[in-house]
């Protein structure tokens, strides 16, 4: 089986949306899926992190175990959207040769609405593997549009993460991987991540 490129968006989409990951305490994570869109505790004002990657979010959230992160929620949101942010984002780190200078990666991360961080994609064991999974992180403008714009769809998934701990644990290794979401390669070329891959 052929390995990845280093970077580059997987994710369950369709032709109209594209499926992210969070994972909230049971006060946010429950209305949510009842009402189909964040609460207004929902803090519209803070940075919030979506993930494309199922396997990334258990990593994050210990599997749906850590304190805080009980209940997993799969997003669906507008391809629109999910493209927007990354038209407006910058990456969350400098890098040198990359960006002209520290101060000018400063002043466009003070103005950019989204931030892309890259992190090692994980396997069901939740081990890092050799190539990257995109993290996108949305402030200002790109949370409330997330929360109120481009979410269509909000599902509870905690259920099918404990499923898959517990086929892991078992190990049941290719039960676990047929349960996993069918995320594959995001057409994103360059006019979308050409600012995004250092």
């Amino acid at each position: 089986m052929s390995v990845p490129p280093k970077y580059q968006i997987r994710a369950l989409h369709t032709e109209s949306t594209v499926t992210v990951y969070q994972a909230y305490g049971p006060s946010i994570g429950l209305p949510a899926v009842r009402d189909g869109r964040f609460p207004d505790a929902w803090k519209r004002d803070r940075m919030t992190w979506i993930k494309p990657s199922f396997l990334w979010m258990m990593y994050r959230c210990g599997w749906g175990l850590k304190e805080g992160q009980q209940t997993v929620l799969a997003v669906e949101i507008t391809r629109e959207g999910f493209e927007w942010a990354l038209r407006h984002a910058c990456l969350s780190h400098y890098v040198r040769g990359f960006h002209p200078d520290r101060g000018a990666w400063k002043r466009e991360l003070k103005q950019a609405p989204t931030r892309v961080q890259w992190d090692p994609e994980r396997d069901v064991h939740l081990t890092a593997l050799p190539y990257r999974s995109l993290q996108l992180g949305l402030a200002g403008e790109a949370a409330r549009r997330y929360a109120d714009e481009w979410t269509v769809g909000i599902r509870d998934v905690t259920p099918l993460a404990h499923d898959i701990h517990a086929l892991v644990r078992a190990g049941r290794l290719d039960e676990a991987e047929k349960r996993l979401p069918g995320e594959r390669p995001y057409p994103a070329g360059p006019e979308l991540l050409g600012q995004l891959v250092a």
